[in-house]
This record gives structure tokens, C-alpha cells and sequence, in this order.
């Protein structure tokens, strides 16, 4: 029997990056890399993970949930202490006044994204994104959908849009813009100036700008500080507590929405999911305590310090990172002086050096083969050790 699915299922391409997982795997478990039979391990450095866990309070703040037997459902936008730390956090860090009630808690920014997509576009509609981006951001549009147009950002403009080129893209069908800052898969933070400058642009035509701001707590560069909501109460901001606060398995993120918005996304969030994990949001409370505030910070500058050894390192090996980044945990590299092809390179290296990096294919085509992604969210020795095996392998 030949079961039809849904025509939009065309829209959504294969996420490349797990077929390199896959063939990590499969290298990884043979002889070769077992240390015990003399081999050396695979590397991971293919996906966007921190090492760091969750820190102690966090983990205890959890652990009472359970002990005390608070799970029942919570609110659809989320526990309104927990939307109101949300909202206090945006005050101490960036010195912005956020109102709770525009705070929806979410099952993670995909969560948060799928819901901001479901409200927002239809058939028809069009969003402005760069390339490269984060494939799965217009994958979201495409499932509510709309089509995602891709804008090439090369290295002259930080791989980020500006207000000229999106005013350059724009048709009677372009809905809105769909940003990220910091990005993936470049680390790279668009201006506040230059934010605001494409905000203006798409509110003067009647459009939406979403920025993903997923890892707005890990920047590294003062000239980027800050969130897209310091343009106007009219920014749809998507984040997360995966990153800057370590809980990527917890799955529980955030939207900050214009106030007319919030009744429309709480409806759906009502059907699609009822309510985030109780536990995920009890647990979440505890990470704006000041011991696990200074904890984050205090990882913050040791992401600092490994994007510090990685982006000239690179450089050293003939992978040169044209953008240093200035947050996030990426290093968007140029391989073209090592291949035609950066996916034919990263499973290469994957053979050779047993390193595992990410190709550029998933992120857009307008570089696709030129570039590879790096994270940096492993350990400093795990970094020093790849960099001699890249060293080793490319040199060979």
C-alpha cells in the first residue's frame, strides 16, 4: 500500500548534518578509534552542544518538582513567575523593560519558532532570510506554508542581510524577515544599527521581523550587545534555554511577541501542545539565581577563550575564518583551499583525522561547498587535539 503524505513534505530538505552523524558513528565504532585497541576516538565537533550541563541549582530546583509532586499542567504561555523571570532577566542583562504578559514559554525555540510561523505566514507568503542560515528556521516557514528566499551574505557584510539588500528582495508577496543574531552557522551578530535599519524597512511596508536570538547570552563583542527588542515592541524575539543556560534536552524556550499577538500563539500552543514540561519550566526558574547567573558567565568567557585559540588556529591549518565571531559557539571556515567541495572534505577528515566537522550544504547554497562549520562547544583539550590532527591530515 503507497501511503500519501503532504505535498509540503517537498518543501522540507534532508538536515545533511545527520548523515555525517551517521557516518561518524559508523566510524567511531570500529577498531580504529577505540583507544583500548590503540585506535584514537572520533571527535565531535559537528554538533551545536555545550559540554556544560546544567548547573547544580538547576538540577536541585528539578529535583524538588518531582520530590514534591509539582506537575500538573501549567498555563499554555507558561508559569507566570517563570515569564516573569524571563522579563526580569531582559532588564539586569540589556536594560530592557519587557512586559511578562508578551513572554510565551515554549517547548523549546523550535517550539517557539513553529508557533511564530503558524500565525504569522500562509500559502503564499515569502520570508527573507540570509544565507547561510540555520536550515531548520526555513523549514518552519515552509511547514506553515509560506516559502523562505534566501538572501547570499558573504564575508564583506558579516554573512548577514542589511536594510539594502532586503529592500532590493522584497515583492507584494514577502511577508517579513526572519533573522538570527548571533547566527549559525557563523557566530556572527548583525549591527543594532543595521537591525533597527531593516526593522524599519520591513514595519514601513506592512511586514514582521523575527530574529532568532538563541544565543543572545553568549556574545563576545560589545558593539553587538543587546536584543533585537530594544527596536520596538513589534519584534517577534525567539529564544531559548538551551544555550547561554545549558539545558538542550529540557527542550523549553521562549518568544517575546507584540502584545496583539500573544491570544493568537496562545491558542495554538493550547492545541498543539497544552503546555511546556512543568518540570523543564520549574527548573528554569532557578537558572536566574545568582550563583547559577555567575556559573553561565563564567562559561561564557571559557566559550571566549576557546574562540580565541580556534579562529587562528584554523588559520594556521589553511581553513581561514574570514569573520571572527562574536558570539554563539561556530567557526564558519573556508576550505577551499583544501577542496572543491566541503562535504567531499569534512567525510575525508572524518576518515583520516577522525574528526567530525559539518559541511557547509545545510546552511544555503550560496557557499555551500566553499565553507565548513567548526563548534567550539567542546573542551579546550578536545579543540588542541583536532587542530594537530587537521594539522597532520591537511599537510598529508
Amino acid at each position: 500500500m503507497t501511503l500519501r503524505t503532504a505535498s509540503r513534505l517537498g518543501q522540507i530538505e534532508p538536515f545533511y548534518v545527520m548523515e555525517c552523524a551517521k557516518e561518524a558513528a559508523r566510524i567511531a565504532a570500529l577498531p580504529e578509534c577505540d583507544p583500548a585497541c590503540g585506535g584514537e576516538r572520533m571527535l565531535l565537533l559537528h554538533i551545536g552542544e555545550p559540554d556544560f550541563t546544567a548547573p547544580p541549582p538547576v538540577l536541585r530546583a528539578a529535583e524538588r518538582c518531582l520530590r514534591d509532586g509539582r506537575t500538573q499542567y501549567t498555563p499554555a504561555t507558561g508559569l507566570p513567575e517563570l515569564r516573569e523571570a524571563i522579563a526580569g532577566w531582559y532588564a539586569s542583562r540589556f536594560g530592557l523593560v519587557v512586559d511578562p504578559g508578551r513572554v510565551v514559554v515554549t517547548a523549546g525555540a523550535s517550539g517557539a519558532l513553529a508557533l511564530a510561523c503558524l500565525a504569522l505566514f500562509e500559502d503564499g507568503d515569502e520570508v527573507l532570510m540570509p544565507d547561510p542560515s540555520y536550515p531548520c528556521n526555513r523549514h518552519f516557514v515552509a511547514a506553515a506554508g509560506a516559502r523562505a528566499r534566501l538572501l547570499p551574505a558573504g564575508p564583506q557584510a558579516r554573512f548577514q542581510p542589511d536594510a539594502a539588500s532586503v529592500l532590493a528582495a522584497w515583492t507584494p508577496a514577502t511577508r517579513g524577515v526572519l533573522l538570527a543574531s548571533p547566527g549559525n552557522p557563523t557566530g556572527t551578530s548583525i549591527a543594532p544599527q543595521v537591525l533597527g535599519e531593516i526593522a524599519s524597512a520591513v514595519r514601513e511596508r506592512g511586514g514582521v521581523t523575527l530574529v532568532d536570538e538563541i544565543y543572545l547570552g553568549l556574545g563576545y563583542d560589545e558593539r553587538f550587545a543587546g536584543s533585537a527588542l530594544a527596536q520596538g515592541d513589534d519584534i517577534v524575539s525567539i529564544n531559548s534555554f538551551s544555550k547561554y543556560f545549558s539545558m538542550t534536552g529540557w527542550r523549553l524556550g521562549w518568544l517575546v511577541l507584540p502584545p496583539a499577538l500573544v491570544g493568537a500563539v496562545e491558542r495554538l500552543a493550547q492545541n498543539l501542545y497544552i503546555c511546556p514540561s512543568v518540570i523543564a519550566q520549574r527548573a528554569a526558574l532557578a537558572c536566574f539565581e545568582p550563583d547559577s547567573i555567575a556559573e553561565y558567565e563564567r562559561r561564557r568567557e571559557e566559550f571566549r577563550r576557546r574562540r580565541d585559540f580556534i579562529v587562528p588556529a584554523l588559520g594556521s591549518v589553511g581553513l581561514p575564518v574570514p569573520v571572527p565571531p562574536d558570539g554563539a559557539f561556530y567557526a564558519w571556515a573556508d576550505c577551499s583551499a583544501h577542496a572543491a567541495s566541503s562535504w567531499d572534505l569534512v567525510f575525508d577528515l572524518m576518515r583520516r583525522a577522525h574528526v567530525a566537522l559539518t559541511p557547509g550544504r545545510d546552511f544555503g547554497p550560496a557557499a555551500a561547498e566553499r565553507y565548513l562549520r567548526l563548534s567550539f562547544a567542546s573542551a579546550m583539550s578536545e579543540l588542541e587535539e583536532t587542530v594537530e590532527r587537521l594539522r597532520r591530515t591537511l599537510a598529508g
